[in-house]
This record gives C-alpha cells, sequence and structure tokens, in this order.
C-alpha cells in the first residue's frame, strides 16, 4: 500500500514539474518577442542616426519607438493559469532570486527554484510609456539610445540563460521522476504480482498428481473387480 502511495505521488509530482516546465516556456515565448521588440529599437535608434533625417523623420521614428515602449509595458503583465510570468525588481540589474518553488520529489524533500523573469529591468532602461526611457526625435537622444538599448538586450539575454538553464533543470527532475516511478513499480510488482512460472510449474505438477491418483485408483477397482469374479 506504501508503494502504491508513492507511486501515485510521484506521478503527480512529475505532472506538476511538467506544468512547472510549460511556465518557463511560455515565459521564454514572451522573452523571445521582447527581444524582438527591443532590436527594433535599436534598429531605429540607429536609423535616427543619420545626418540626412529630418526632425520629422526622427519625429516618426519615435512615434514607432513609443509604440514599442506600450507593447513592452503589455507584455509584463503576462500570466500562466493566473499567475504571472513576470515580477518587477528595483533597478536596471535583474532581480535572480528564484520565486516560485516547485516539489521535485514524491515525499517533499526536494524543491527547485523558478524565478518569475525581471522584465522590468529592461522597461527600466527604453522606457514603457512614451515619457520614458529612449527619446530619439532628437540627434542627440538617438546617439544616447544606441547605449541605452544595448544595455537593455543585455538584461534581456541574461533573463532568457536564467529561464534556460531552469528548464534544464526541471528536464533533468522529471527524468528523474520517471525512473524512480519505474522503478517503484517494479518493487510493487514483485510484492503483489503471481509469479507466473512458478504457479505454471505448481499446476503442472498438481495435475501430474492428480491424473497419478485417478489412474491409481482406477486401476485399485479393477483389481477388486477381477477378484470378485474369481470368488463367483
Amino acid at each position: 500500500m506504501k508503494l502504491s502511495a508513492a507511486i501515485r505521488r510521484t506521478e503527480a509530482t512529475q505532472a506538476n514539474v511538467n506544468n512547472s516546465m510549460a511556465f518557463l516556456e511560455t515565459q521564454d515565448g514572451v522573452l523571445k518577442s521582447a527581444d524582438k521588440l527591443v532590436s527594433r529599437m535599436s534598429e531605429l535608434a540607429q536609423l535616427a542616426n543619420d545626418v540626412t533625417k529630418s526632425t520629422s523623420d526622427l519625429a516618426l521614428y519615435q512615434t514607432e519607438v513609443n509604440t514599442l515602449k506600450s507593447q513592452l509595458s503589455s507584455m509584463m503583465s503576462e500570466t500562466f493559469n493566473g499567475v504571472s510570468l513576470f515580477s518587477s525588481g528595483t533597478s536596471t540589474t535583474p532581480a535572480t532570486a528564484s520565486t516560485l518553488s516547485v516539489v521535485a520529489s514524491q515525499d517533499g524533500s526536494q524543491t527547485i527554484g523558478i524565478t518569475q523573469a525581471d522584465l522590468l529591468s529592461v522597461g527600466r532602461y527604453v522606457g514603457t510609456t512614451s515619457s520614458l526611457g529612449i527619446d530619439i526625435s532628437s540627434a542627440t537622444g538617438a546617439k544616447a539610445a544606441i547605449s541605452t538599448v544595448t544595455a537593455a538586450i543585455q538584461n534581456l539575454a541574461q533573463l532568457r540563460a536564467y529561464n534556460g538553464a531552469e528548464q534544464s533543470r526541471l528536464n533533468f527532475a522529471s527524468d528523474t521522476l520517471s525512473i524512480n516511478k519505474t522503478n517503484l513499480e517494479a518493487a510493487n510488482s514483485r510484492i503483489i504480482d503471481v509469479d507466473v512460472a512458478e504457479e505454471s510449474s505448481k499446476l503442472a505438477r498438481f495435475n501430474i498428481l492428480q491424473q497419478a491418483g485417478t489412474a491409481m485408483l482406477a486401476q485399485a477397482n479393477q483389481s477388486t473387480q477381477s477378484l470378485l469374479r474369481l470368488l463367483s
């Protein structure tokens, strides 16, 4: 009974670990989109560093940048089954402390920390509203924006690196749970399952003894009948 319960807990734990992996995969998908968004900002900043561009041209570039800022801001509110994918740090350096704890063993003794990525550390560089972050509507702002966006891209790279490392660890935990489940099932089987070979041998032996006994009884009956015929 204890082994059967352990098997059920292992199955449930593995399901939880797989759900956490899906959480991280969803998070990484959003980070990948954020990377494309910030890369576009970087491209626009470089385009704005063109002496042939007029003030009205730079204003048009800034309009697109402001739209991208709003999109980045909306990404920060993404959730997975109601659980926020992202947390908010307090600086431009990404907060990397684990914010969620995943139980990775059926007895609850092992846990793995995963992170709600600090996407706001990127937003603090490039901005999340039109009045914050980079401003490429002037030549001076365009020059400053390039280094700012480069720093934001570095933060995104760090966030994705942590995400990948956590996914890798959860994969190993899932593999371990699969192996443990197989071993628990084998142990449980040795206790409750019938040894088919042994039971088949016993059945064959019983049948042989039964047939031999029946034959001897039949032979004894025939001997009695022969004796009675002689006496008569």
